[in-house]
């Protein structure tokens, strides 16, 4: 038995798909379409900027940004300048611990305080590029799926049928994207 009170009797007003939603009023646009998709909403628009930041003329970033002098991924970019948003979150102080006992362990940890501590520092920074890179993908992801940004990669491909082997992400902004964020 069902509870017509409980049902309304109206059809349902179908979502607008965000690559549908006018970008006309610029940021506010942008988060409202960012908030309707992604899980993490805050996350994925300091990736967006961040993107923004990185991109050329064309709305292009990547496949590499260049960072004091030197060639970086477009990933481990944005992963390291997202880092220091969680340097005091109680899981980056714990992973740090934990790689110091590590370390003290496998008897590789220097005596030396200062070396020690760059050593942890390194390590931790590794590690949480290797997570950070999940992560940045999926707020990529999701910004693709509010069509603001298109990925595709760049690079040579040996030995696989698929994605990977030596290719390296890039990131394009949509002219929309870039007018919202004064970028045009």
């Amino acid at each position: 038995m069902i509870q017509g009170d409980l049902f309304s009797a109206s059809p349902a007003i179908p979502l607008q798909l965000p690559s549908q939603l006018p970008l006309a009023e610029g940021l506010p646009s942008i988060i409202d379409v960012i908030a309707q998709v992604s899980t993490r909403p805050r996350y994925a628009f300091m990736v967006l900027n961040l993107i923004a930041r990185a991109a050329g003329q064309g709305g292009k970033a990547g496949p590499y940004v260049v960072q004091q002098g030197r060639a970086v991924r477009l990933r481990d970019w944005l992963c390291d300048a997202l880092a220091p948003m969680a340097a005091r979150d109680p899981k980056r102080v714990a992973l740090a611990e934990q790689v110091r006992v590590e370390l003290a362990e496998q008897g590789q940890l220097p005596g030396d305080p200062d070396a020690a501590s760059r050593l942890v520092d390194q390590i931790v920074l590794e590690r949480v590029r290797r997570s950070g890179r999940c992560n940045v993908s999926r707020a990529v992801s999701e910004l693709v799926r509010a069509g603001l940004v298109r990925r595709h990669y760049e690079g040579w491909r040996v030995d696989h049928h698929n994605r990977g082997a030596r290719r390296e992400a890039v990131y394009t902004l949509l002219p929309d994207t870039m007018r919202a964020l004064g970028k045009a």
